[in-house]
């Protein structure tokens, strides 16, 4: 009972601590949050640490393998004996008897083609694969934080863009209100104002919904339940580093963690190449121990049998012949690395390439955020202007509506680009494994 209520405890401490976290977060305590609890990276956590536990000498076979036995049976049995003197024959129902067997062996084998060192190599190296795997999936799970954060950034930056136009709406409707008092606005204004205004506001209610969403996305992946947590971000701008080079970037993806598992493969092929020709050796063993019988037996030629004492002896196995499978399994074996191979060669092309268009994405993105922050702010600028005019009657409602329109998709251009650019970056950095936060 003790301890059931300390678990409902436990979990309803830590839906708390979840609630308190996730009131505000930073994107570094988004991808914090994730790196502990995303189901992902625990299942290839554990995949890491069997393969740690495998990393050793005695799974290879290298140390020798001792085992105790022991037996005891009881027997009831008949007995006949005949001798040359038949006064002595003898038989006899019901006779007891004791068997006991006990043994303590070891064994170690002393060369078998290099097999062991083979397989001791190739348990190390599926646990730098699963290493490298792990930190792939940190990466990639760190850098899909990053795209959801910055994504809710995106769109809360594009509802400020939206409540602006409706703000400059409702100014222009409440002039038109204005004017109708003094008889100088008519009816077809007024109407189409509020068209315009009902439109923004649904606009602005979808671009909640949106970001509603985006937030689901981002608690998913953090692997907090979106019914636990309502979260308020903290990190409100996009900053993208504009200092990233082709070349340093190139030349840091062979660092890559996917490449590097793949890069491991190879090897790993490699020493099961090892592995099967080895079959294909003679083995040789060291064998010692210990054995113990006794027989008692109620009646017969021996009442009392036991034998006792200590051995050791050296075991060859030659394999003569089997079909042809060692043979066959090896040429497999070599197949199977050169798949590998292409595999790691495949992948590092396509790496290579993608890092390439992410590349152009980039710099393109960055060599049109000057113009792009101009023709906002300018947009900016020609609305207000537009709006002193509309309320001194030098502009019509739809140069004000053209205005407003021109303001929106250059608000929604410059944070699309924006986000574009933030996320190519975090796309290379990924790449050339020098993803941080």
């Amino acid at each position: 009972m003790q301890k059931i209520f300390s678990s409902l405890l436990l979990v309803i401490v830590l839906i708390l601590g979840l609630n308190a976290s996730a009131q505000k977060t930073s994107l570094k305590n988004a991808i914090e949050i994730a790196l502990k609890n995303n189901y992902d990276i625990r299942i290839v956590e554990n995949t890491a640490a069997i393969a740690k536990n495998n990393n050793d000498y005695g799974v290879a076979g290298a140390l020798p393998t001792i085992s105790a036995t022991g037996n005891e049976n009881k027997t009831s049995s008949t007995l006949e004996q005949q001798y040359t003197d038949p006064t002595r024959n003898t038989t006899k129902s019901g006779v007891d008897g004791t068997t006991v067997t006990a043994g303590l062996s070891a064994s170690v084998v002393l060369f078998n083609g290099y097999r062991i060192q083979a397989t001791k190599e190739r348990l190390a190296a599926i646990e730098n694969q699963s290493n490298a795997i792990l930190k792939a999936q940190i990466q990639n799970t760190t850098a899909t934080i990053m795209q959801q954060y910055y994504n809710i950034v995106r769109q809360q930056v594009y509802l400020n863009t939206i409540q602006k136009s409706i703000d400059a709406s409702q100014q222009r409707l409440d002039i038109i209100v204005a004017k109708q008092k003094v008889g100088v606005a008519n009816e077809a204004d007024f109407l189409q104002s509020s068209l315009d205004l009902n439109a923004l506001v649904q606009a602005k209610q979808n671009q909640l919904l949106v970001i509603s969403q985006a937030k689901e996305d981002l608690l998913n992946t953090m692997a907090v339940p979106t019914h636990l947590a309502e979260i308020e971000l903290t990190d409100t701008s996009l900053v993208v580093d504009k200092t990233l080079a082709y070349d340093d970037i190139r030349d840091k993806c062979f660092q890559n963690p996917d490449l590097q598992s793949a890069d491991q493969q190879v090897k790993i092929n490699q020493l099961i190449e090892k592995e099967t020709r080895a079959l294909m050796y003679p083995t040789l063993r060291a064998n010692t121990g210990y054995n113990f019988s006794s027989s008692k037996s109620a009646a017969g030629f021996s009442l009392l049998n036991e034998t006792y004492g200590p051995y050791v002896g050296i075991n060859l196995a030659i394999p003569l012949y089997a079909g042809g499978a060692s043979k066959k399994n090896y040429k497999n074996a070599k197949i199977n690395t050169a798949s590998a191979n292409w595999q790691y060669h495949s992948l590092l092309e396509d790496m290579l390439t993608n890092t390439s268009k992410t590349y152009q994405a980039y710099q393109t993105s960055v060599k049109q955020l000057p113009t792009e922050e101009q023709n906002y702010q300018m947009s900016q600028s020609l609305l207000k202007l537009v709006m002193q005019k509309f309320q001194l009657g030098q502009a019509t409602i739809v140069d004000v509506k053209q205005a407003q329109q021109s303001f929106e998709n250059a608000g929604f251009r410059l944070v699309s680009l924006v986000y574009t650019a933030k996320i190519a970056e975090v796309e290379l950095k990924r790449l050339s494994n020098q993803l941080s936060f």
